[in-house]
């Protein structure tokens, strides 16, 4: 007499394979096979998701305007505070002329290569940061209590992660 566990682990095996399989199966069929038939949906894929951060920041940016009420004599400085904030993902890079530069690189040019531009990424929030202080000095502390609870994305409220969130 077969076991109890050997009758149930067999078809329960059998039917995970092939559900397994005709997963893969129908995300093969449904992906573009390889080569430049696959390179332009990617770039638009890329492009439409700077749009929509672009668009995001914008509606997050006039939301945190209208809860500052500002006074007009603070229009300036979030003019300035503003285009400081500017989303800054991949300014004008484009990643497959960086990703060719850096396979032409030897391993320790493409080292000093990638410093470059972590040097760069951290000037430009320097920049930002100190922007933001000059901004934030400019506010009553009203408006600077709305913006200490406005402006920085709280990141815990993107998803609930336990044991950290109190």
């Amino acid at each position: 007499m077969k076991s109890l566990k050997s009758s149930f682990s067999t078809p329960i095996l059998l039917g995970a394979l092939l559900a397994g399989g005709g997963i893969l199966a129908a995300t093969a069929h449904a992906l573009p096979a390889g080569g430049a038939e696959g390179k332009p949906r990617c770039e638009a894929g890329i492009a439409q998701k700077a749009q929509s951060r672009q668009a995001f920041h914008e509606q997050r940016m006039a939301a945190l305007k209208e809860k500052l009420k500002l006074a007009p004599g603070q229009e300036a400085a979030w003019s300035a505070f503003a285009s400081s904030m500017q989303p800054m993902g991949h300014q004008g890079m484009n990643r497959q002329a960086l990703r060719a530069e850096l396979d032409g690189l030897s391993t320790p040019e493409r080292i000093e290569r990638m410093e470059a531009l972590a040097a760069d990424r951290r000037a430009q929030m320097s920049a930002r940061a100190e922007a933001i202080k000059t901004f934030y000095s400019q506010l009553t502390p009203e408006q600077q209590k709305v913006f200490d609870a406005e402006a920085m994305p709280h990141r815990a409220h993107r998803g609930h992660h336990p044991g950290r969130d109190a």
